[in-house]
């Protein structure tokens, strides 16, 4: 079956329908990862997407329940160049096709992604809608035009966990992750040091303070995070937090860190998404693994008592930063992966060893 990539400027892309038949709506993003779909897929902070693979060959390896990062797919749609119908017998799993089928996820093959991505970063994130009839795509065009971006939305408050959940893992030290939208890896990792305990995004200062947390993680997660109910809920927090405890932020984590010592953030032209993004750091350049579009304003900084210390090699975006006088630092990118490399991962040893100094 055919169907089509509309973008809000006009741009049409025909190509082949896989996945689940229906339309999407979305901001048209891509990532740059040769491998990773499955965890991309599941990322909450690609709510309100739809998500460009730049990797020609997508759906050559099966999906399989090691590497979900969240509960089911969070974005709304999948664009690629060619879709591989049967995957190889090495991996196991089951096709990309069944997947999207099972989570209502439309995909497009065929599409000209070489095309698409210079378009996207020439011109911005694009408003765009995956369709499957050729009649549609005028008033389609029409409606994208005048559709809200969808991080204007509180996506947050979409993927946040519904409630206090408890991982009793036998540590000495608990921490507190708040959840605006967390990696599945990002628990798992914490795991291997404290016990957790994991708060939606809005749960108050008081009660996290009266559960007797150690330390904090503000994790990664989608939309703007200047949104109202970031900026009353999960930035309010760390404000409050920021004087009685260690705190680690990740990605939007990062960002929600900056607003809460005063600083600004803005929307990036096409982000960085994918996990090969170079970042210097300490006198070394890391290779990350990233999903996020928007930054930091590293000049708004000024005062705050935040120092950005991390830079992204290809275009200088803060990708860190740390506090001159309290144990708080953060990072932009994802030190757990998944996918991409390792190489940030002791940025959680240095987290427990942040909390275990602020006990003595």
């Amino acid at each position: 079956m055919t169907s089509y990539l509309v973008l809000e400027d006009g741009t049409c892309y025909e190509g082949d329908s896989f996945g689940y038949d229906a339309d999407a709506f979305g901001e048209v993003v891509f990532s740059t990862g040769m491998s990773g779909y499955q965890e991309s897929l599941t990322d909450p902070s690609y709510r309100g997407q739809i998500l460009t693979m730049t990797f020609p060959t997508v759906g050559n390896y099966g999906i399989t329940d090691d590497f979900f990062q969240s509960n089911g797919i969070h974005c709304r749609a999948l664009v690629v160049r060619e879709y591989t119908r049967i995957p190889s017998d090495s991996y196991g799993g089951r096709t990309l096709d069944d997947f999207l089928k099972e989570y209502k996820v439309p995909g497009i093959s065929g599409i000209d992604t070489r095309d698409l991505v210079i378009k996207i970063r020439e011109f911005g994130t694009l408003k765009g809608a995956v369709i499957r009839d050729e009649d549609k795509i005028e008033e389609t065009i029409e409606k994208l035009k005048r559709m809200p971006a969808p991080s204007d939305s509180d996506l947050v408050g979409e993927v946040t966990c519904p409630a206090i959940k408890k991982l009793d893992n036998g540590k000495e030290f608990t921490v507190g992750l708040l959840d605006c939208g967390m990696k599945a890896r990002i628990a798992d990792d914490l795991s291997e040091y404290f016990n957790v305990i994991l708060f939606p995004y809005d749960t108050p200062s008081d009660v996290i303070m009266e559960s007797g947390i150690n330390g904090m993680l503000v994790s990664n997660g989608p939309g703007d995070p200047s949104h109202p109910n970031i900026i009353k809920g999960p930035v309010k927090t760390v404000s409050d937090l920021s004087t009685f405890m260690p705190i680690m932020g990740i990605c939007l984590g990062n960002q929600i860190t900056s607003l809460a010592f005063g600083g600004k953030t803005y929307k990036m032209k096409f982000g960085h998404r994918g996990c090969n993004q170079p970042v210097s750091f300490e006198g070394r350049v890391y290779i990350t693994s990233q999903n996020h579009g928007f930054a930091v304003d590293e000049q708004s900084l000024d005062g705050t008592g935040l120092i950005a210390d991390q830079f992204n090699i290809n275009d200088h975006t803060v990708e860190g930063m740390r506090h001159k006088d309290l144990p708080i630092f953060t990072s932009q990118y994802h030190p757990e992966a998944n996918p991409g490399p390792y190489d940030t991962k002791f940025l959680f040893n240095r987290f427990y060893n942040a909390v275990k100094e602020a006990k003595r």
